[in-house]
């Protein structure tokens, strides 16, 4: 029987890499994205041309109205399958000091940082629980465990999804839904060009940003049986930070 998996933001950077691994490992993957249907078309045909399958799903993931409509058409398509791996990856940056931060700032982060895990989640997971079967993997930041001079309204998104992995992996443990985050440090994304890695890479242990490929790695573990015992779980990937 074909398996599914959705990601949210898959078009790029950390989201379309994790894509084509689990595509690799049989999956039948959702690439969600917002308005950037060339990129998320870049991710399926990367998918397709590796021998996997896959299909675009465009939604905000901050509109519940969206989601359901989305969701809720694809189930009707699919009535006997269900999306047994999800991976709450879409996530944007609006960096500034605190002083300064704008509601917009604030409110927009959270929104598609945070909010959304829970709009997304709560729609899939009951088919998970019902199916007493399911990955949920939410992709979290150091930001959120160490926070970061700029970036409190990142850092406050990241670390309330640290808190709903680990409340809803205690709620699910028993249905065989494992729930867990990975936070990467400085990895190589369009998210990250801004930045000076030069100056960053002097407080990186291991010298260097990561990659996508390595994030997608851990991801592909965590969704895979061989993790059927960790649940609840912050997995940091940052080269030492």
């Amino acid at each position: 029987m074909k398996k599914y998996a959705l990601v949210t933001g898959g078009s790029r950077g950390i989201g379309r890499a994790i894509s084509i691994q689990l595509a690799s490992m049989g999956y039948h993957v959702l690439i969600n994205y917002k308005s950037n249907t060339e990129e998320a078309q870049k991710t399926l045909n990367k998918i397709i041309e590796n021998g996997g399958e896959g299909q675009l799903l465009q939604f905000d993931v901050e509109n519940t109205n969206e989601i359901n409509a989305a969701l809720n058409a694809w189930i009707e398509q699919h009535p006997e399958a269900y999306i047994e791996v999800l991976v709450n990856n879409a996530g944007i940056r609006k960096d500034n000091l605190f002083f300064w931060m704008t509601d917009d700032e604030w409110n927009q982060v959270i929104n598609t940082n945070l909010n959304s895990v829970f709009y997304v989640t709560r729609f899939l997971i009951k088919y998970m629980l019902n199916k007493k079967y399911g990955r949920v993997i939410n992709i979290v930041s150091l930001s959120g465990l160490n926070g970061r001079s700029g970036q409190v309204n990142y850092a406050a998104a990241k670390a309330g999804i640290i808190g709903l992995t680990k409340s809803l992996a205690l709620e699910a443990a028993k249905k065989n839904v494992t729930v867990n985050a990975i936070a990467p440090g400085f990895i190589e994304t369009d998210m990250t060009k801004d930045l000076n890695q030069d100056e960053l890479k002097k407080i990186i242990p291991m010298g260097r940003f990561g990659k996508p490929d390595e994030v997608a790695e851990l991801a592909g573990f965590l969704a895979s049986g061989k993790a059927s015992y960790i649940t609840g779980q912050i997995i940091s990937i940052g080269g030492g930070l």
